[in-house]
């Protein structure tokens, strides 16, 4: 545990988007305690990257989401609250339904509570999904590019926003969807200072992709090492990815902002500029690599969206974000990181004003 008084809590902040908002965090003077399962395969070379960074600034405390005590004294003297701890995949949920709720909505509650109890009106980000929005089955999509796009020019040209009404699909979907609204609720009913942020796709270094979660990233390491690519569908379902320091830039700024953006919900990602499809992505990997990469595919996936595009109008004024990295140039840099690290020497962030090669 911490000594410091009034350290910034981030949850998950191991992790890789937690790891990135951390290192900021620090670089910025605030002390920060992390709080985290240390389950998730690379997050303890995360964790010791960042303690050798900012030796005086960074705590942490190694406990689950579930466990309402150890929970409850991370959170009393926090400044600020990051919850970025969840069970992350819709595969895992499938298998484990009851588990999936336990972390992501019984966890999300009672940090709330937790929170809520010490009365000093502690702001609460949450790292929610675009999945809340469902599978988006009843948006007309063409075929555009070999990339799915909405037959609606609007849609087209700005992606999903926040008025979209909530379709939770999967047990993923309706724990990450119910924390969510717990989240907002909690600033309507109990004037707690809280704000959502529905991710997209966040790619970047710190980043160890699977199957699961983490795609682009995970796409780099097979085609670094080698090895197959599996899509699962036809491979032109469309995401907008934003790279990761822009990621906690949003953060941060939803923290300065808290009291102008309580009780709001963004939708956060790279936005109609850094939509790409799985395919455009691949080829873009092989002309990085100057090589063919081996791709094979699977079935389309539950839940899975053809086309999610985050309208990032809203958060962009509300949160006065930048321009974001162009998703080409982003993907460089994660894969000069990658390619670092691969080779077992320790590796800088790179900064995304760093022109890619």
């Amino acid at each position: 545990m911490s000594a410091t008084k009034n350290p910034v809590l981030i949850t998950g902040g191991a992790g890789f988007i937690g790891s990135n908002l951390a290192d900021r965090l620090a670089s910025d003077g605030h002390d920060v305690l992390i709080y985290d399962a240390l389950r998730r395969p690379g997050v303890e070379r995360n964790l010791r990257w960042l303690q050798a960074r900012h030796p005086s600034r960074i705590s942490a405390v190694t406990a689950d989401l579930r466990d309402e005590q150890a929970l409850a004294d991370a959170a009393k003297d926090a400044k600020a609250v990051f919850h970025l701890a969840a069970q992350v995949a819709v595969t895992t949920s499938m298998v484990d339904p009851i588990d999936d709720f336990e972390v992501n909505i019984r966890g999300t509650l009672s940090l709330l509570e937790a929170v809520r109890r010490h009365g000093r009106r502690t702001p609460v980000i949450f790292a929610s999904t675009n999945k809340v929005y469902g599978d988006l089955a009843d948006v007309a999509l063409e075929l555009v590019d070999d990339a799915y796009a909405p037959a609606d020019p609007a849609m087209r040209a700005h992606g999903v926003s926040e008025a979209r009404p909530l379709d939770f699909h999967t047990p993923y979907g309706c724990s990450k969807g119910a924390a969510d609204q717990y989240v907002l609720d909690y600033a309507r009913s109990f004037d707690l200072p809280t704000a959502v942020l529905r991710m997209s796709c966040i790619y970047g270094p710190r980043q160890m992709g699977t199957e699961d979660q983490g795609w682009v990233a995970h796409f780099l390491i097979r085609a670094l090492n080698g090895e197959p690519i599996t899509i699962y569908g036809d491979g032109r379902q469309v995401r907008d990815v934003l790279f990761a320091a822009d990621a906690v830039q949003a953060y941060v700024s939803a923290w300065e902002r808290i009291e102008q953006v309580k009780g709001r919900a963004f939708n956060l990602g790279g936005g109609a500029a850094n939509a790409i499809s799985l395919r455009q992505l691949i080829a873009h990997i092989e002309h990085l690599m100057g090589r063919k990469v081996e791709v094979g595919f699977g079935d389309w996936r539950a839940g899975d969206q053809r086309y999610y595009v985050s309208d990032t109008r809203a958060a962009r004024d509300a949160l006065g974000l930048a321009e974001p990295t162009d998703w080409k140039r982003g993907v460089a840099l994660l894969a000069d990181w990658l390619r670092v690290e691969k080779g077992g020497v320790p590796a800088p962030v790179p900064s995304p004003t760093v022109e890619a090669a």
